[in-house]
């Protein structure tokens, strides 16, 4: 099969319905369920190791191909998807699992040269895309994934210029993934995101994201936070690595402090002391926003809604209502 043809997981030519990433520049996002496990590897080299990972109630099972597993650089790609998706369904435009989108475009978005070199290497991110395979239970929107599947269904070339490097591609999205953006199981990331280099440190912000978001503080053992970033550093090893990235204080939107007792406090930047405090969600809430969305992580929604919503939710009595409204738009 020619490069211009490479196609994972079907025919794209029979698929009729596709969406046209053509949103210039809308807020990045990223889906829960991505941000919350380690599906990503953080390896710069090629990650062969199946990765089985149970937490809680959760267990996924990530199976790489021969190209290597997934990176955390290659949902760059998901992103841009994902977030020209929720531009289109906010602007009350319709939406397909196929989308086409400009290679320079999405280079452009994710902050990467659009050199050669960077084409070629977004060949290799499609192809270990849709080469890794997950199985887990999962939720995303009100369905409970139990089947293997990849991270993207299918890709292919659409379009070259003469000297070979791709123009337009064609990618198909997951029923999974796709799921998750139509619940909008998805939060906003900061565009700084696609500056951090490190792997750990992205994924260290994306956790940071969706359990502080805009909570005074998120607390987290560092045994924990190891197994949810999903490194195979030893924990002294990791504590090493966690340490610099304190001292170093890149972290777009939060700072880490280390604890006694083996724990990373995470805050939100910018927070002073006259600040008003948001105040947390009563039980009775919480437990009608899970009969709402059966599987949702109801925490990550009410950071999200704290963060879109930041005068109402500050609100001591308006506070239960109102974000049980903006759920209920959210369905």
């Amino acid at each position: 099969m020619s490069e211009a043809a490479a196609v994972r997981g079907g025919d794209l030519a029979r698929t009729q319905d596709f969406f046209v990433c053509d949103f210039l520049a809308p807020s990045p996002k990223h889906d829960l369920a991505s941000m919350e496990h380690p599906l990503f590897s953080l390896s710069t080299r090629p990650d062969r190791r199946i990765l089985n990972y149970l937490h809680n109630e959760t267990e996924v099972t990530v199976t790489p191909s021969v190209k290597g597993r997934a990176t955390i650089f290659d949902a760059d790609i998901l992103i841009f998807c994902i977030s020209q998706l929720m531009a289109a369904i906010n602007a009350g435009r319709p939406t397909a699992r196929t989308l086409t989108l400009t290679a320079h475009d999405l280079l452009l978005a994710t902050g990467r040269e659009t050199s050669g070199d960077s084409y070629r290497r977004l060949k290799d991110a499609f192809e270990r895309l849709a080469g890794t395979r997950i199985t887990t239970n999962i939720v995303t929107g009100d369905q409970e994934v139990t089947s293997g599947f990849g991270l993207i269904e299918a890709w292919e070339i659409v379009r070259k210029t003469r000297a070979g490097r791709m123009v337009s591609v064609k990618v198909v999205l997951s029923e999974w993934l796709y799921n998750a953006v139509l619940s909008k199981s998805v939060l906003t990331l900061s565009r700084e995101y696609f500056n951090l280099r490190k792997p750990l440190e992205r994924r260290v912000y994306e956790l940071a994201r969706k359990h502080c978001g805009r909570q005074p503080e998120w607390r987290i053992s560092v045994q924990t936070l190891l197994k949810k970033t999903g490194s195979n550093s030893p924990r002294r090893v990791f504590r090493a690595m966690m340490r610099e990235m304190i001292k170093a204080d890149s972290l777009p939107d939060y700072s880490l402090r280390e604890l006694p007792g083996d724990v990373i406090e995470v805050t939100p930047r910018g927070r002073s002391e006259e600040q008003v405090i948001l105040p947390g969600l009563s039980e009775e809430t919480l437990i009608a926003a899970r009969q709402m969305v059966p599987g949702a992580d109801v925490y990550a929604l009410e950071a999200q809604w704290q963060a879109e919503h930041p005068q109402t939710s500050s609100r001591r009595g308006d506070s239960d209502r109102a974000f049980l409204e903006w759920l209920a738009g959210q369905i």
